[in-house]
């Protein structure tokens, strides 16, 4: 239930207004890092619960859906390197004189791309159950969003780690009703997804002010949490062209897009390639897709951890650069040993590790910086589009020709991986400035409540996490 002061003004916006925290900036507790569930909240819990208890609620109805969700829809868009090590390039006669196995990775990428923004605009109408992508943003304060958008984004590690064993097994199905191991493969895990996906249309939550599975209290308290660290999210407002232009016009969505952009290549350089990486190893097919399965596992691991602290501190942009750092290191010892194949799987750790632990950072941190449905739908949208361009560049990345020491793939994953780090760095700059710009600005501009969910994350009260 939301606290109430007597005042002649009592009208909802002029309430919240009152109630901001932090000197009514929208802060996202930076200030007070030691700061715990209801410490930094000018609103009361509902008697029956506390905000600890109704996040872990809202984890077990929300994160356990999206991560199943994102693991299938990865474990099937790279299942075809698994494919491709049971013979699925010989039998279709894809030799390495050619690209038309790295064009048939592409084909995937290019509708992707293309109806990203479109798809997010589109979940204003259809619902996050039937069409979902930002729903983490939505449900969480951005100092508690981190870790949860990497164990979302570690599905795709889980995903290639599941993946392994799972092809490992598939493919003992080789010969079986007249199919090849790989056709098994895309068989069976298609009908897999199909089910799951049938079966979430119905339990999908939408978004908070929607949930049935919470009262009306607990409606009310989760909506005003999130109003006090992002500002109002205006849910009911529809997305027009004119709204979409005007995102555009702010450079840092440009930034957030090169940040991601960097890390998917190595990204799906590593998870399209890598079981033909090993397997010039010298393993068996079988050992070459458990070989798969430790550097997914690691990585998974490792996000975790840098996610955990990244929460702890409030602090984003060192997350990003430290596990950039590794995966740069990683791949410059596949550059430089090609003889040793104890430590050019050793590398691969570090290329798993360093890649996907960065990727969940950058996108809660661009994501969570963006204030209100429109702006973050569309700014979501553009991330994720724009940087999916990447995944073809890295599908031609890594050559037949070039095996198997792969000079130009890695040197072309160290150079986008340069690229993230100097547009975080871009980022950083950007944000701490407008927060320095904002802290000496004048504070009270006379922005009615509608002015300042219009402006988003553009209000000058909004204060941008670090």
């Amino acid at each position: 239930m939301v606290k109430h002061e007597r005042n002649s003004d009592s009208s909802p916006d002029s309430e919240f207004a009152r109630r901001q925290p932090y000197g009514d900036s929208y802060d996202p507790d930076i200030a007070h890092p030691s700061a715990r569930y209801d410490d930094d909240l000018h609103v009361e819990c509902p008697s029956h619960t506390t905000e600890a208890k109704l996040v872990r609620k809202i984890d077990l109805r929300v994160m356990p859906f999206l991560c199943i969700l994102y693991l299938l829809a990865f474990l099937d868009r790279v299942n075809i390197a698994n494919a491709a090590v049971f013979g699925l390039k010989r039998d279709l006669k894809l030799d390495g004189k050619n690209v038309q196995y790295n064009t048939a990775l592409t084909i995937f990428f290019v509708p992707y791309i293309i109806f990203e923004i479109p798809s997010n605009i589109l979940l204003k109408r259809l619902r996050p159950h039937v069409w979902c992508f930002y729903l983490i943003g939505m449900w969480y304060k951005r100092s508690e969003a981190q870790r949860r958008y990497t164990f979302f984004f570690s599905s795709t590690t889980l995903a290639g780690a599941f993946g392994g064993l799972l092809a490992s097994a598939i493919g003992k199905m080789d010969g079986m009703r007249g199919y090849k191991g790989w056709r098994w493969i895309f068989i069976l895990e298609g009908v897999l997804t199909c089910v799951v996906a049938f079966t979430f249309f119905f339990l999908l939550p939408d978004f908070p002010e929607e949930a049935k599975w919470l009262n009306e209290e607990e409606r009310v308290y989760v909506q005003a949490r999130l109003r006090a660290d992002q500002g109002r999210s205006a849910a009911e407002r529809k997305i027009g062209i004119r709204d979409v232009g005007r995102i555009f016009k702010d450079f840092k969505i440009f930034v957030g897009g090169f940040m991601y952009f960097g890390l998917i290549v190595p990204a799906y350089g590593y998870a399209f390639f890598a079981p033909g990486i090993i397997q010039t190893f010298g393993y068996s097919q079988i050992q070459t897709q458990l070989h798969s399965v430790p550097p997914w596992a690691a990585a998974f691991g490792f996000a975790m951890l840098i996610a955990t602290f990244s929460d702890f501190f409030r602090h984003r942009f060192l997350f990003t650069l430290i596990p950039i750092a590794v995966s740069i290191a990683g791949f410059a010892i596949l550059i430089s040993v090609h003889h040793n194949h104890h430590v050019q799987y050793a590398a691969l750790f570090l290329v798993t590790m360093g890649t996907y632990s960065a990727m969940p950072v950058i996108v809660c941190w661009f994501n969570m910086n963006l204030g209100g449905h429109h702006r973050r739908s569309v700014g979501s949208a553009w991330q994720v589009g724009f940087g999916n361009v990447g995944g073809i560049i890295a599908t031609y990345a890594f050559l037949q020709k070039d095996a198997p020491n792969y000079k130009p793939g890695y040197s072309i994953c160290i150079a986008f991986c340069c690229l993230s780090a100097a547009s975080c760095c871009v980022y950083a700059a950007s944000v701490w400035t407008q927060n320095r710009n904002r802290e000496r600005a004048p504070r009270d501009l006379g922005l009615t409540e509608f002015e300042k969910t219009e402006k988003g994350d553009m209000n000058p009260e909004y204060r941008y996490l670090l």
